[in-house]
């Protein structure tokens, strides 16, 4: 028996037939669905039409049933992608950390966010240490951050203008950063062609960030490795902890390939 969301019943009976669907192999007939979830059978036969619509579903005639479709595959291939991920990256952001002497970042876009997975520390706290908001699971608008700059650098013009589609897109967090996709779109031309990404003071007042992107076996940016540091403290050599995060990228790189 499907339970039901007070707030959004729909959604929450498309979820039962989803996940009822993913527990089956071979198509099921609506009817057997309603049946089996306690639903009616008009809203199971008008869910599984949008469900369809959207590609989360397909109805084969000759059965006379529906099965999972494309999309639904799509969302469970990017979470093992995640995961998989996760598990390559974390021994290479782990020795970053400790060579470079820095708390180091794993991040992804989540539409027009920086959505981020991992993070690791030094084995001993550094001057270069400020309070961070880059926790795991934080979302933070990724042309302020250092970590999402370093993956739209590398993604295809439209690509970049259908996430950025309105002037109210570009948001700002210290009155500092790009106004438009005009200016975004210069500023990552400079980093792609450096390599790396950088964002001073656009997330907070006296920090900035350095991020470098890891890329698929298709050549396609998926994540970026990043720090933060103080913007007032000098380093020794800034171009050193560049070169840290850069090599990280390029080993996480060579083990997703």
């Amino acid at each position: 028996m499907a339970t039901e969301s007070s707030t959004s019943p729909a959604v929450g009976r498309a979820l039962d037939l989803l996940s009822y669907l993913a527990e089956r192999t071979g198509t099921v007939p609506a009817s057997t669905m309603a049946r089996d979830l306690g639903l009616p059978r008009s809203s199971v036969y008008h869910i599984l039409t949008v469900l369809t619509e959207r590609g989360f579903t397909v109805y084969v005639p000759e059965a006379k049933g529906y099965a999972l479709g494309a999309a639904a595959y799509r969302l469970a291939s990017a979470f093992t992608m995640h995961d998989q991920l996760e598990r390559l990256a974390r021994p290479v952001l782990r020795t970053v950390a400790a060579a470079a002497g820095i708390t180091v970042h794993l991040g992804i876009l989540r539409g027009a966010s920086t959505l981020y997975l991992l993070k690791e520390y030094p084995p001993k706290q550094s001057e270069l240490e400020p309070p961070l908001v880059t926790a795991v699971g934080v979302l933070l608008p990724a042309h302020l951050t250092a970590n999402g700059r370093a993956i739209l650098a590398h993604l295809p013009d439209e690509q970049l203008r259908a996430l950025y589609s309105r002037p109210g897109d570009f948001v700002s967090r210290t009155g500092r950063g790009p106004r438009s996709l005009g200016e975004l779109h210069t500023a990552l031309a400079l980093e792609k062609a450096q390599g790396w990404s950088e964002e001073v003071e656009l997330i907070a007042a006296g920090l900035r960030s350095a991020a470098a992107p890891v890329f698929d076996l298709h050549g396609q940016p998926v994540a970026a490795i990043s720090c933060t540091w103080r913007s007032r403290v000098a380093l020794r050599d800034p171009s050193d902890l560049i070169g840290h995060l850069m090599k990280g990228a390029r080993e996480i790189t060579r083990r997703l390939h």
